[in-house]
């Protein structure tokens, strides 16, 4: 079994020395986004269903159902077509015909409670299986991404894997902050609200959970800093400033905006998408932040 995360890379190591993860190109982290993206979405999804709360209609819970699958399977079908530097899909080479890893067996998993979803849901959403199968894709969701991270921190080295102690968190943030910018998009392109009683309580949700995100992201930031007292570089610091503006800053105004004046779907796809531009940036550099730590340890040199 390769251990791999999702479409992740590893730095050749001597013999019988465990390789360092690498940061994936721009195009594998997209891609890995967007499968957090679409969990995030199975998750509030699953979570709303289970619970009772989710609105009436049908359609109101096939769309985010399938623009999730869509975002999950993405990784998937650039393995199967042998993209050049996207062979592989939670560590599992469909093209070659070799047999699905653990890790991708997990997400595997999580289409079927989805697919149980998409046939049970009729409009009220209050029949009690339509619920247990909610639940049972909400829990698949969050096992598949808490493994997916699992598996990625065994690969470091142990002051990596110390300062990288808050990834977890910070990776299930983050999915229901992009999810649940997704899942807005969703509802607000069908009638133009996401709630009967308005979007100020979603809006209020998604600020927060930018500012929970936030601050966790600042906490694995300077416990990686403290680790490796090496300069990052102006590259580095560079990625971080643009991570942010797309992350934070433009979908956060683009909330305020809809919000005051009543602007619809343009607006919210202008931060749903910003959102997860600035999450691939950020993945990206942090974990090349982690990859560097790791191979200085290694070399003998790290902290």
């Amino acid at each position: 079994m390769q251990p791999s995360s999702d479409t992740q890379a590893c730095i050749p190591a001597p013999a019988g020395e465990q390789a360092c993860p690498a940061p994936p190109a721009y195009p594998a982290s997209l891609l890995r986004v967007l499968a957090l993206s679409g969990h995030g979405l199975w998750m509030l999804l699953g979570l709303a269903l289970a619970l009772g709360i989710y609105r009436v209609g049908r359609s109101e819970a096939l769309l985010p159902l399938a623009l999730g699958a869509a975002f999950i399977s993405s990784g998937l079908l650039a393995a199967c077509l042998r993209l050049p530097g996207l062979s592989e899909w939670h560590g599992w080479h469909p093209a070659r015909r070799s047999r699905p890893t653990r890790e991708a067996m997990l997400a595997l998993a999580a289409y079927l409670p989805m697919l149980a979803v998409g046939g049970l849901v009729r409009g009220d959403n209050a029949f009690w299986a339509t619920r247990v199968a909610g639940t049972a894709l909400a829990l698949c969701s969050a096992a598949s991404m808490v493994y997916t991270v699992h598996r990625y921190r065994r690969q470091l080295s142990a002051g990596a894997l110390r300062c990288s102690a808050q990834l977890p968190l910070s990776r299930m943030v983050a999915a229901w902050y992009a999810g649940g910018l997704w899942m807005w998009l969703c509802l607000a392109a069908q009638d133009g609200a996401v709630h009967p009683a308005g979007t100020r309580p979603w809006i209020m949700v998604l600020l927060v959970l930018a500012l929970l995100l936030g601050l966790i992201e600042g906490l694995r930031w300077q416990a990686l800093a403290q680790a490796d007292k090496r300069p990052a570089g102006t590259r580095g610091r560079t990625d971080r400033f643009v991570a942010a503006l797309f992350t934070y800053a433009m979908p956060s105004l683009a909330l305020l905006v809809v919000d005051l004046s009543g602007a619809g779907v343009p607006l919210v796809a202008l931060a749903a998408v910003s959102c997860l531009l600035g999450r691939a940036i950020e993945q990206r550099a942090y974990e090349g932040m982690l990859a560097r730590l790791c191979l200085a340890e290694r070399a003998g040199h790290g902290p």
